[in-house]
This record gives structure tokens, C-alpha cells and sequence, in this order.
């Protein structure tokens, strides 16, 4: 991502704009998807030593202000991705890992109504499909086997 539109993203987040949050932002522009770790190795190439503690925090301050969504998949560490604001779900391989994003089911928040509300006013509904993706798939053979 460039670096002014990241800075762009935290000054309408009210941010101060610092190196570690802008390089944050672009790790996870690049790798949408990324956990932690993946998004921490990025940092580090861009700014050289950086602490796990400055990453995870500002991971947490982009996702409180709206910039980053973090996501979890099952049996997964968190993922990252810039906070879209549009709903969307994701399909996850249960063989690679593999995320992709998937339109919201209906086109508005949130996509998915349940039976019964319990008095919450709801806003936001979050759907994860699992599969297995087209690579794994072809993998998958009679001789080596794929469990779903």
C-alpha cells in the first residue's frame, strides 16, 4: 500500500502517524489475511528490529480505531486485513488454509437475521465457510486422501 494512503487511513482514524503503524498497515495491504507473526516478519524487513510488543500493540490500537479487522478462524491464530466496512464473510481450506473473502449473503449489514434477536440490536454478522480450495482438491487422489 502506499505509504501515503496508510497515512491517509490512521489521519481519518484521528492517528497520530508513526513508522511501526504505517508499516503495519502496508504488511497487512500486502498480505491480507495475516496473522501476527506473518504480519511482525514484514514489519521487520520494511524497518529493520522491531519488538513483538510494538506490533501487537499496534495491531490492537488499528483494529480498535476501525483501520484493521482481525478475524479467527478455528483452531487458527488471529488474521488481519484492512477493515473494508462492507460485511464481507470468508471460506477458509481446511487442508492449506487458504482465506478468501466472500460478499455479504444478502448486501447489508448484517447480511444474516437470526430467529431470535434476545433484544440486541445487531450490526454485524460474521460467517466462516470451510472447504477445501481447488489446489487441494487436485492434490487430493485415491492414494493420498483429503478429509473434509
Amino acid at each position: 500500500m502506499e505509504a501515503t494512503r496508510s497515512s491517509e487511513l490512521l489521519k481519518q482514524a484521528g492517528m497520530r502517524v508513526t513508522a511501526i503503524r504505517t508499516a503495519v498497515i502496508d504488511a497487512v495491504a500486502e498480505r491480507p489475511h495475516a496473522d501476527a507473526d506473518e504480519v511482525r516478519a514484514l514489519v521487520v524487513e520494511r524497518l529493520g528490529s522491531v519488538s513483538v510488543q510494538s506490533v501487537y500493540a499496534a495491531l490492537h490500537a488499528l483494529r480498535e480505531a476501525g483501520v484493521l479487522r482481525r478475524f479467527e478462524l478455528a483452531g487458527h491464530p488471529s488474521r488481519f486485513e484492512i477493515h473494508a466496512h462492507d460485511n464481507h464473510h470468508h471460506m477458509a481450506c481446511r487442508q492449506c488454509g487458504l482465506v478468501k473473502d466472500v460478499p455479504c449473503t444478502v448486501g447489508e449489514m448484517p447480511c444474516l437475521t437470526p430467529s431470535e434477536t434476545h433484544g440486541f440490536v445487531l450490526d454485524e454478522a460474521e460467517v466462516i465457510y470451510w472447504g477445501l480450495c481447488e489446489a487441494c482438491q487436485r492434490a487430493c487422489a485415491p492414494a493420498n486422501p483429503c478429509s473434509v
